[in-house]
């Protein structure tokens, strides 16, 4: 008689005594390890169903060990903390901005209890969401009023359907951008309710071409800052200050979206024309769109700023309920607005900017010193420390790019792509970046604090 391997397979109970899933009830619970035993032994029980062959089942010990690193592994949260050593300031796959320190502390703040959302704590009455960022918005920008949604695609969502849903939007047809995640412009005009039309070229588009579109139906005139591309060479654009003057003229809202918003200069940084909310303002665009997850270095959102009258309409627009915002990113963005009223104190707190401000001597004392442990880790054949360039985003800004400090990793054994992903999946999760042949660490994007842990990481690789 044939021996059945379904026999072989040991009841739920029997696996539940072995020491390492024992261990696990108390770390996890009961009811999540009876269940994942479940779960395994009946994908168990398939695979020996589906064998056209006699296969061997494990033993139980052997089951319960393999189960406990199942369990351990699927309990880990895919959102997880990384290491980003890849050398992209704004990586979009990691988050892009780390929040500040008093970002977090007016979060938690909020998150762990009641808090004034919507209610005026003078009068008692109800009030707007928006009241709590809004006063900061005005002040940094010169703006007259301003409104907080999800994301800038939003926000340009929002802005197009409340100004000229139903109406054409003029446009260059060198700012009809695609940015991540097959973002287009042109689609979400589409969805706004407002006609797209095009004007000039890809290259070339001259204050005579907006002239020639604006008639009856227009409903404004749309600037967008090309962050994630450069035309070189035989181009022109109008000028923001041309559109302005045309848009007065003829009495039509002129929208700038300036993207990665800039809320300071960072010039000093080796980081030019990034346009600023203030500048586009002050030469009198009367809204002006951009990210607080960018170059603001706050949590992800979108904002808009410019004359109230504008602003306003996108307040009462019925897509402003479902973009706006929760309460943990109003007071994380209203911690990392207070920042920017002392210029000098972002750059120091506002963790972006302070990745991008340290200085090369820093990053060559750090790689020097990190290399030989890093050498000195079994897994390594060796880590060099070597010149290189980190950029402020992939996808955004990617053109914008800063002098840096690597160490070049060549594992002992195994291929780099091998070594990248050992990193990937550890206890301290690393992100490197993979360039001839080497797995290179980029320190512009680790934090200080973070270098025990990047040791710690590759240690790990040898156990």
């Amino acid at each position: 008689m044939t021996n059945n391997p379904l026999r072989n397979i040991p009841s739920v109970n029997e696996l539940l005594d072995k020491p390492s899933l024992k261990q696990l009830v108390d770390k996890v619970s009961h009811n999540v390890v009876v269940s994942e035993v479940r779960s395994f032994l009946d994908n168990l029980r398939s695979d020996v169903q589906q064998k056209t062959s006699e296969m061997r089942v494990p033993t139980a010990s052997e089951l319960a060990d393999k189960i406990a690193q199942w369990i351990v592994s699927d309990q880990r949260p895919r959102l997880r903390p990384v290491i980003n050593a890849t050398g992209v300031l704004l990586h979009t796959g990691l988050g892009r901005s780390p929040l500040a320190e008093e970002a977090l502390q007016e979060a938690l703040a909020v998150a762990s209890g009641y808090s004034s959302l919507e209610v005026d704590l003078e009068s008692g009455e109800r009030s707007q969401r928006n009241q709590s960022v809004e006063r900061l918005l005005i002040e940094l920008t010169s703006g007259e009023a301003a409104f907080v949604v999800n994301n800038n695609a939003g926000a340009t969502l929002l802005t197009l359907a409340a100004l000229a849903g139903g109406k054409e939007v003029v446009v260059s047809r060198g700012h009809l951008v695609e940015i991540g995640g097959s973002y287009r412009l042109p689609d979400v005009m589409e969805a706004s309710g407002a006609r797209l039309r095009e004007v000039g070229t890809t290259n070339k588009t001259r204050l005579s071409d907006y002239e020639r579109a604006v008639g009856e139906m227009t409903g404004a005139l749309l600037r967008v800052h090309p962050s994630n591309y450069v035309i070189r060479g035989f181009t022109e654009q109008a000028s923001l200050a041309e559109l302005i003057e045309l848009g007065q003229r003829v009495d039509v809202p002129v929208i700038d979206d300036i993207g990665s918003g800039a809320l300071t200069d960072l010039a000093p940084l080796g980081l030019t024309d990034e346009p600023m909310a203030r500048d586009s303002l002050r030469a009198g665009a009367d809204v002006v769109l951009f990210s607080g997850d960018k170059l603001l270095g706050g949590p992800q959102c979108g904002i808009a700023v410019g004359k109230r009258k504008y602003i306003e309409r996108l307040m009462k627009h019925p897509l402003a309920r479902a973009l706006r915002v929760d309460k943990l990113t109003l007071a994380a963005l209203h911690a990392t607005l207070k920042l920017y009223r002392d210029p000098a104190q972002a750059m120091a707190r506002v963790p972006l900017l302070a990745l991008a401000s340290t200085s090369l001597e820093n990053l060559t004392n750090r790689a020097q010193r990190l290399a030989p442990q890093l050498e000195a880790c079994a897994a390594i054949a060796s880590a060099e420390v070597i010149e290189d360039t980190a950029c402020l985003g992939g996808g955004s800004v990617p053109t914008q790019e800063l002098p840096t400090r690597c160490i070049a990793l060549r594992p002992v054994d195994g291929s780099v792509n091998q070594l990248a992903q050992a990193l990937r999946t550890g206890q301290h999760a690393v992100f490197g970046r993979i360039q001839q042949d080497r797995l290179l660490l980029d320190l512009r994007t680790v934090f200080p604090k973070q270098d025990a842990e990047l040791i710690e990481a590759v240690q790990a690789l040898s156990r």
